[in-house]
């Protein structure tokens, strides 16, 4: 398998990119803004579509308009953290200019093929090429460096904001932060799994790390290694069922892992619970069993 050089690409793309995701979308998922990444993942499809109406890079239309959208979303939000009213509005806005920039993009000599509306909507990991993919791999290295560097603050930010804000902590340069890493990061992930299926991976690793564990760095970690194996076991199989396509393969991996950690807090809880038959009436009770 790795001897094709469009599988070293996905895996070369993949790797940082599933990091990246599973460290940003923990700290989305912590501080309950899966919202806000299900609207950049929609500002990045409208961000392709405008650089391909224009005529330039995707990937510029791509970045510019998901750093944009988040910074724009940090500075209209409240001081600890956007609200879902903000994140909406902004939505209905994105779709709207989403929906003028596919007809200006439909009306144009390139709009019959589809295949940019496709690759943007559903991502092509597999059609990554090595320059690509390496610039992928740099991108998604410097937002995982970024997000451990601030990780220790905004989780502090995030579990209580107002002691945080009071001993100096800047809670909402913080959160502007994250909404930013946020952009590139979906703006990023977008071309490995496209925008509509991008929520799956940043919210699923991270949100079955959530219900394993309930200790911060243990479920950062395992939220990045969820992620990884959801790309990693997504191009596998992607590569063996050869009529699968490899972003469903990637979403179908994160889902059943996150499944998966429903049924192991369910066998927790049930463990933990004795049934009260099974205690000695004498137990229960309080007193020794009489001799």
């Amino acid at each position: 398998m790795l001897a094709h050089d469009f599988i070293r690409n996905a895996l070369l793309a993949g790797t940082p990119i599933a990091l990246a995701c599973g460290a940003v979308g923990y700290f989305v998922v912590l501080r309950s803004q899966v919202f806000a990444g299900d609207a950049l993942s929609h500002v990045a499809f409208t961000g392709a579509l405008a650089a391909a109406a224009a005529g330039v890079d995707l990937r510029l239309g791509l970045f510019a308009s998901t750093v944009f959208v988040a910074a724009l979303l940090a500075a209209i939000g409240e001081r600890t953290r956007i609200d879902d009213v903000t994140i909406g509005i902004v939505f209905v806005w994105v779709l709207g200019l989403g929906v003028f920039f596919l007809d200006l993009f439909n009306r144009g000599v390139n709009g019959g093929n589809g295949i940019v509306a496709s690759r943007t909507l559903f991502g092509s990991i597999f059609a990554l090429t090595t320059p690509e993919a390496r610039l992928a791999a740099l991108i998604g290295l410097c937002v995982v460096l970024a997000v451990v560097a601030i990780a220790r603050p905004l989780l502090y930010a995030t579990i209580d904001p107002q002691v945080a804000a009071a001993r100096g902590v800047p809670v909402a340069l913080l959160g502007a932060a994250l909404l930013i890493l946020l952009g590139i990061d979906a703006a990023e992930a977008t071309q490995a799994v496209g925008a509509l299926l991008l929520l799956g991976l940043i919210a699923a690793p991270a949100g079955a790390a959530i219900k394993l564990t309930a200790q911060p760095y243990l479920a950062l970690a395992l939220s990045c290694l969820f992620a990884l194996a959801s790309i990693w076991l997504g191009v596998v199989a992607a590569y063996v069922i050869s009529s699968l396509p490899p972003s469903t393969a990637i979403l179908g991996v994160a889902a059943l892992i996150y499944a998966g950690s429903f049924v192991i807090s369910f066998a927790r809880r049930q463990s933990r619970r004795a049934p009260r038959s099974a205690i000695p009436r004498h137990v229960s009770q309080g007193r020794s069993e009489p001799e």
